[in-house]
């Protein structure tokens, strides 16, 4: 097992990053990364969650067009679309695709890329742009890259008094 304390000190040094070199994400590390997204637990382990790789660049920068808030996805070297098959888990397919992505983020960060969660979308535009079905549900499209530039310094978080109540 790993170390606690190193794994939270690895929690908090996570950051969101939207500036990426201009350099093709190396082949096992993107294995490791879907390995960390398939290896997710899934509600009666139905496993619902499917990864496109986006590494088209022509492709990234249409798709990249229906971030609302995300439009750096363009800069990254490679997406990938989380997508839960809603018919294989009717009542879990979110918990489980978010989970998925969060597995697939921190893996990322062990290996010195960054991403970035992209939330506002124009999800019915990418899902068309990527042929996905109406029993398809897009949760975010991921943009990974090594990290250009400096990592963000962390943002304050609130005390933990003020979020945990016990009973």
């Amino acid at each position: 097992m790993i170390n606690p304390e190193e794994f939270l000190k690895f929690l908090k040094s996570r950051r969101s990053i939207r500036n990426f070199l201009d350099k093709m994400i190396a082949d096992k590390d993107l294995e490791m990364i879907l390995e960390a997204g398939r290896w997710t637990p899934s509600a009666f382990n139905r496993q619902p969650c499917q990864f496109i790789v986006i590494k088209n660049n022509e492709f990234l920068q249409e798709i990249s067009k229906t971030a609302i808030w995300g439009k750096f996805m363009k800069r990254a070297p490679i997406a990938i679309a989380i997508v839960g098959k809603i018919k294989t888990s009717p009542k879990w397919y979110i918990q489980d695709t978010s989970l998925a992505s969060m597995n697939m983020m921190l893996m990322a960060w062990s290996l010195g890329i960054g991403t970035c969660w992209i939330g506002s979308m124009d999800r019915e535009k990418a899902k068309e742009l990527l042929s996905l079905g109406k029993d398809d549900f897009l949760l975010t499209i991921l943009p990974f890259g090594y990290i250009k530039g400096n990592i963000p310094k962390p943002t304050l978080r609130k005390p933990i008094e003020q979020i945990k109540k016990e009973i």
